[in-house]
């Protein structure tokens, strides 16, 4: 790793008799936020779900799941933010990749323009886009024997997004609807978005994977939903920019990652570009 950048997280969350679920963190540290990508491996394959943001980490994933010993099947891409598929043209180009249709028409339409809006990055950045291949329908489907449920989620931290369940282990692979112990990406669907995590809070899931952060349980998901709250009242009451940003930090200072804030916040209240 470079000298700004700290090793990564890995762990296995979860092991059954034919399935081992794993996770790996990029660093808390600096300016990171902290993306958090997965393996689901089972008897003759792996699946991988996000390519992690900078290259260094990028490739050290690629280098964790090669490790397994098995062949990489394939690779989900949960959303069009750059911070979960960069990494596809650094170290999974190889791979075949599955999106929903949105995310794969952004990324073919807007990738090179999501790169070079990424110019401060040099080379953590990665050097090509790799646009998305399949489409991830919603619905089920086998995999080497492991049941998959895939849904498609509208306007919560983004437009379109895509989660994996995988019911016969009792796992939900929830990327970016779950932000766990970090600051999140916030944006102006927090009502909608909140609805959506009493719904998990209601499921009969208990392993839920986030985007940004160490695998959750309920009591973080529920976390999340307080924070929505707090910050759908500090907009009523008119907190915007900084002022918002500081609300946030000293009602949560338990949570990590605050460069997230200097990524939304011109979005949120400035109308910046979605790059």
């Amino acid at each position: 790793m470079p000298a700004q950048l700290s090793d990564p997280i890995t762990m296995v969350v979860k092991q059954t008799d034919d399935v081992r679920i794993h996770t790996f963190v990029a660093s808390f540290a600096q300016n990171n936020i902290a993306n958090a990508t997965h393996v689901i491996e089972t008897e003759n394959q792996l699946v991988l779900v996000d390519a992690q943001f900078l290259a260094p980490y990028a490739r050290a994933f690629r280098e964790y799941a090669d490790g397994l010993g098995k062949p990489i099947e394939r690779l989900y891409v949960s959303h069009r933010h750059p911070d979960h598929w960069f990494g596809l043209g650094t170290a999974f180009a190889d791979v075949t990749v599955y999106a929903l249709p949105e995310t794969m028409t952004f990324v073919d339409e807007h990738g090179e323009d999501s790169r070079s809006d990424h110019w401060k990055l040099g080379d953590l950045a990665p050097e090509r886009v790799v646009v998305p291949q399949k489409t991830a329908d919603p619905g089920e489907e086998m995999i080497d024997g492991v049941r998959y449920v895939f849904d498609r989620v509208t306007d919560t931290e983004i437009d379109y997004h895509l989660t994996i369940r995988l019911p016969d282990v009792g796992v939900y692979v929830a990327q970016d609807l779950v932000y766990s112990g970090t600051h999140p990406y916030l944006t102006k669907h927090l009502d909608h978005w909140s609805r959506v995590l009493r719904d998990m809070l209601l499921s009969d899931y208990e392993v839920f994977l986030p985007g940004h952060g160490l695998p959750a349980d309920k009591n973080e998901v529920a976390r999340l939903v307080e924070y929505l709250a707090a910050a759908r009242q500090a907009v009523g009451d008119g907190l915007t920019g900084e002022a918002f940003k500081s609300f946030l930090l000293q009602r949560y200072p338990e949570r990590r990652c605050p460069g997230i804030f200097d990524i939304y916040l011109p979005r949120l209240f400035g109308g910046a570009s979605d790059y």
